[in-house]
């Protein structure tokens, strides 16, 4: 099978270990129902963690602290609706309960109740970002020029490489560049064993089989 690959420009910037063929959205985008309902509850959880971190370490730590979060917060909530409306418009439903196991695992790399704890989540939190950034990327690509989807995808990326940029430096200013500088491959490498790890199906964090690899 013949594999496009995606716009190198648009995500050159993110440091991931892997990259996803562009044969993986057109997998996904089989069926978007799927795909929408997964992104849906991909930025409601965004959206509550920016909450969660920004009253569990306030701006006693950080100067402006409890004002990024809450700027994140509001774009995630704001894709949130986007994204819902999309959904709903095309006839899909919400569901109660819904797992990502790719965040999931990724969550479990935290330290808790150690003094890197802050930095772990912050570093998790950029890993989503930048996954999610460069799947939107694949996405907006692989879908029909003009078309409902390749639109939202297009225009959602360049708000999650802002995240994951936001993120990044927020975990240097908390626990120094030296501390970033160690702890960032070693999660970049866990991401990219965790991704690798995850059935195929139209979830954005799904994996792809292997001979669309």
């Amino acid at each position: 099978m013949a594999v496009r690959t995606t716009t190198p420009e648009a995500i050159a910037g993110l440091p991931l270990r892997t990259r996803t063929p562009v044969a993986w959205a057109d997998a996904a985008l089989a069926d978007p129902l799927a795909l929408l309902l997964d992104h849906v509850f991909l930025e409601k959880k965004a959206a509550n963690n920016a909450m969660e971190l920004m009253t569990r370490w306030p701006n006693d730590w950080v100067d402006g602290w409890v004002e990024t979060m809450t700027s994140v917060a509001r774009d995630e909530a704001a894709h949130l609706a986007q994204v819902t409306r999309t959904q709903l418009r095309r006839g899909g439903r919400l569901e109660r309960i819904h797992k990502n196991p790719y965040a999931n695992q990724l969550r479990l790399l935290v330290r808790k109740g150690s003094a890197d704890e802050v930095l772990d989540r912050l570093l998790v939190s950029a890993l989503i970002e930048a996954r999610s950034c460069e799947r939107f990327s694949v996405l907006a690509a692989s879908a029909a020029a003009g078309e409902e989807l390749a639109a939202l995808y297009g225009a959602l990326f360049a708000s999650e490489m802002g995240h994951y940029k936001v993120f990044l430096k927020l975990a240097a200013k908390v626990a120094g560049r030296e501390a970033v500088d160690k702890r960032w491959p070693e999660m970049l490498d866990a991401e990219a064993r965790i991704l690798a790890a995850q059935p195929p199906g139209s979830r954005i964090h799904s994996g792809w089989p292997a001979e669309i690899a």
